[in-house]
């Protein structure tokens, strides 16, 4: 059909027009949507339409080409009455402004009538197949998309020289467009369908394993990579229940608690996490860390939930191993010191220690009574090694070093959106000292509101994160310990009398070094030793006039002032023989400081205190969600500014990483 022209007069490019005289009743059209609708192969709903107009039209022959790839070719999707022959010598024509009508229809983008082919210019070649097969006019309109694009043609052939009429012209545009409908439709479920196939492929490349759970969690679909891990086809992993599938593929010891937490977790409606051990097809147990996402509808509600298990096994091998290294590395302090860092041997220390002998291995709440730097925690430390509960955690708060506003999360734990701040879900000291033993120091700075909440969990052994009314039982030994008189804040009304019976089961009372004064050559030579090493230095001697001088003084700061002035001594003396400035130990005349001087020197250390146990929780991290920010409910800029000020080194928190 090529090097036709368009210049012959019955070669004609209209515009369509709706016209009322014919149309196409309206079941016919209703059979034609509905063939769509219901996913009937495109080519039968193609078919269909032109078997439709050829009914509507009396002599009337339909055809219906779709547009190659390259958009440059037509090629037969249906023509039922055109004759073999004909479609054969026409499919894969190429579209141009001069080639036949279909041709040009393509490539104008509007319909083309050629009202006599057989003396047409444009169809020249094919005067021998028009003979044969009777053809004379030939109408074409493009079938065009919704966004502009041409899809085909549509074709009506008669075998008499015809021009077309405004009904006819209508029943062309009707039946372009209700085969354009059908293309668009076929093409937006292939795409659908390939779409998926790539979606699908790309999730069982994923090194992960990927689940879709309904809302209630029951499995929909699993990618191929979980499939191969456990040996089970798809079909199979549906077909048992939940419950089945979860005895079937998780480790006993982790099936009741994945049990609970999932169940929670779905009935929540917020990702959550779970760590558990799953069983492969070769029957080993690995571990995984399943992330749980919702998907949620329009109304807000929970559609689907979206899963992803990341194999964690290497992790949980390390953290068992660095645990085992940990536990056989207490073990051998424990055999190179009885009591480490207790210096001394005084009759004063020597009946705390026979104390402590006595006490370690019951689990009767402790009060330490004494001055402050005596040594009250290493006390704790110590009843808690020779404790049965030695093996587990030790956790230290200083209550006295917390805001009043903090407390109550620090030591409790939090909700997520329990304050403004709060991100995420966080355990209380007392959760993480579960099993083990909890050393709360200066205990008489406690709040009253959190006195009442620490008198219940001594008396209900159970605690409540802030946020929740959620009870949540702990198996926790309490140690306490202050250096201020608590009968007297009893007396004033600062400090519940029943909290401290509950503290006072057994008190002790660590002496002063004052009353210990024997003791100070030991710690002398201990410190020395111990800041010598530290530093690279080595003492041969100790000066006399220093060592007098020591056991003169008073040590209003006690082992922890005596501590801190031979630390300064090392770093500051030269030679071998070790020694103090004298005017390091004079007493001078007491200022009194304005009660709003001293109450604010008092907060500011309090505030240090509490950034640096935060820095070093989060090991210098700063910003994210474990970063000493989020725990202390701070902004990161407000926190960085604050370390600033009150001169923080926040690097030496940071621990070094393996090159």
């Amino acid at each position: 059909m090529a090097n036709a022209k368009a210049s012959s007069p019955n070669l004609q490019a209209l515009p369509t027009s709706p016209c009322p005289e014919q149309s196409l009743s309206s079941k016919a059209v209703f059979d034609a949507l509905k063939m769509i609708l219901i996913g009937a192969p495109l080519n039968d709903v193609l078919r269909s339409v032109a078997l439709l107009i050829e009914a509507h039209t009396e002599g009337a022959v339909c055809s219906i080409f779709l547009l190659d790839e390259d958009g440059q070719h037509l090629r037969y999707a249906a023509a039922p009455k055109l004759s073999d022959e004909y479609r054969v010598a026409t499919d894969g024509v190429c579209i141009g402004p001069h080639v036949g009508s279909c041709g040009a229809a393509a490539y104008l983008r509007q319909p083309v009538f050629v009202s006599d082919v057989l003396s047409h210019p444009h169809f020249a070649n094919f005067k021998d197949l028009i003979v044969r097969t009777g053809m004379r006019a030939s109408w074409s309109a493009p079938i065009m998309s919704h966004d502009g694009r041409v899809l085909g043609t549509f074709g009506m052939f008669y075998r008499e020289v015809r021009e077309p009429g405004p009904a006819e012209i209508q029943l062309i545009d009707y039946a372009s467009r209700i085969a354009g409908i059908a293309i668009e439709q076929k093409r937006a479920e292939e795409k659908l369908r390939q779409d998926e196939r790539e979606l699908r492929q790309l999730i069982d490349f994923l090194p992960q394993h990927v689940l879709v759970l309904d809302r209630e969690g029951a499995l929909l679909q699993a990618n191929q990579v979980l499939l191969d891990y456990n040996g089970h086809t798809l079909e199979e992993m549906q077909g048992a229940g939940t419950n089945e599938r979860h005895e079937r593929d998780l480790h006993p010891d982790d099936l009741e608690r994945a049990r609970s937490e999932r169940r929670y977790g779905l009935a929540s409606g917020v990702p959550f996490e779970i760590e558990k051990r799953m069983r492969g097809k070769d029957g080993r147990y690995r571990w995984f860390l399943f992330r749980y996402n919702p998907l949620l509808n329009e109304q807000g509600r929970v559609a689907r939930w979206f899963a992803t298990a990341t194999d964690i096994e290497d992790r949980k091998q390390t953290e068992q191993r660095v645990r085992n290294e940990n536990l056989a590395l207490r073990e051998q302090i424990d055999r190179d010191s009885m009591f480490e860092d207790i210096v001394g041997s005084s009759e004063a220390l020597r009946r705390v220690l026979r104390q402590v002998g006595k006490v370690a291995r019951s689990d009767s709440t402790i009060l330490i009574l004494g001055e402050t730097g005596t040594g009250k925690e290493l006390i704790a430390r110590a009843i808690h090694k020779r404790s049965n509960r030695g093996e587990r955690a030790f956790i230290a708060v200083n209550c006295a070093a917390i805001p009043a506003s903090l407390i109550a999360s620090e030591l409790f734990g939090h909700e997520k959106g329990a304050f403004t701040g709060a991100t995420q879900r966080r355990l209380g000291r007392f959760e993480s000292a579960n099993g083990g033993t909890i050393f709360l120091d200066e205990i008489g700075d406690l709040p009253p509101e959190i006195q009442i909440a620490l008198l219940r969990v001594l008396q209900e052994r159970e605690i409540e994160r802030v946020g929740s009314n959620k009870p949540i039982p702990v198996d926790v030994r309490v140690l306490a310990a202050t250096h201020r008189d608590l009968n007297a804040l009893v007396a004033e009304g600062k400090f519940r009398q029943d909290l401290l019976y509950r503290l006072n089961v057994v008190p002790i009372e660590m002496p002063s070094l004052r009353d210990r004064a024997s003791d100070i050559p030991l710690l002398v030579e201990y410190f020395i030793d111990r800041f010598g090493k530290k530093a690279g230095k080595k003492f041969r001697t100790i000066d006399r006039k220093t060592l007098k001088l020591f056991q003169a003084y008073g040590w209003p700061g006690n082992v922890r002032e005596l501590q801190n002035v031979i630390e300064r001594a090392v770093i500051l003396s030269d030679g071998d023989t070790f020694s103090v400035d004298d005017t390091w130990l004079k007493r001078e005349p007491p200022q009194v400081a304005s009660p709003g001087v001293a109450l604010n020197g008092a907060l500011l250390r309090q505030e240090k205190e509490m950034i640096e146990a935060a820095l070093a929780e989060s090991h210098g991290r700063i910003s994210g969600p474990t970063g000493a920010a989020a725990n202390l409910g701070l902004p990161t800029r407000t926190l960085d500014s604050k370390i600033k000020r009150l001169g923080i080194n926040k690097y030496r928190f940071k621990v070094p990483q393996a090159g």
